[in-house]
């Protein structure tokens, strides 16, 4: 039984740090050209696609629920020193990443978005949105990391599982 679970919560880890990552990709590629090419008119028209759903929605869930199947994973394989540094480590990385978004992404969110034009000047609304862009890198960077640690970890972990099942 424990095994069922050890190998629900490594490969739900991985998976969600792999959708993650896809989004992250999705955003860097696809999203944010077009929310940053015209600022601030390229702002307003994001704001007005994105009023049911956005980045905010979706991207806080999906780390918490990261971070939850990471400490499921981590505990389940803890004696599994092979699998579990790597595990720890994309944890580690994943909480960076959470870290990075909270203190330096979501404040130049609130700039950009909520304040917008209303309180701050063109030139300060581009500065904040080229620093944006700037500490994305960073994210998508950790994101990456985190991805390929966990993916290490999951074949350890997998590894170990075929040897004790022989």
């Amino acid at each position: 039984m424990k095994q069922k679970l050890t190998f629900f919560f490594m490969a739900a880890y991985l998976w969600i740090t792999f959708i993650m990552l896809g989004a992250f990709i999705l955003e860097v590629f696809m999203v944010y050209p077009n929310i940053f090419h015209n600022i601030p008119k390229s702002f307003e028209v994001s704001m007005d696609f994105m009023e049911a759903a956005s980045p905010h929605t979706f991207f806080p869930p999906l780390g918490f629920a990261s971070w939850v199947t990471g400490a499921g994973a981590l505990l389940l394989v803890w004696k599994m020193k092979s699998a579990r540094n790597w595990v720890l480590g994309s944890i580690l990385v994943m909480i960076l990443l959470g870290v990075i978004s909270m203190v330096f992404e979501w404040p130049r969110n609130e700039i950009m978005f909520i304040e917008g034009q209303t309180v701050h000047s063109v030139q300060f609304l581009k500065q904040t949105a080229r620093e944006f862009l700037m500490i994305n890198w960073i994210r998508v960077a950790c994101n990456s990391f985190g991805a390929i640690m966990v993916f290490v970890g999951f074949l350890k972990f997998y590894q170990c599982r075929l040897r004790y099942s022989e």
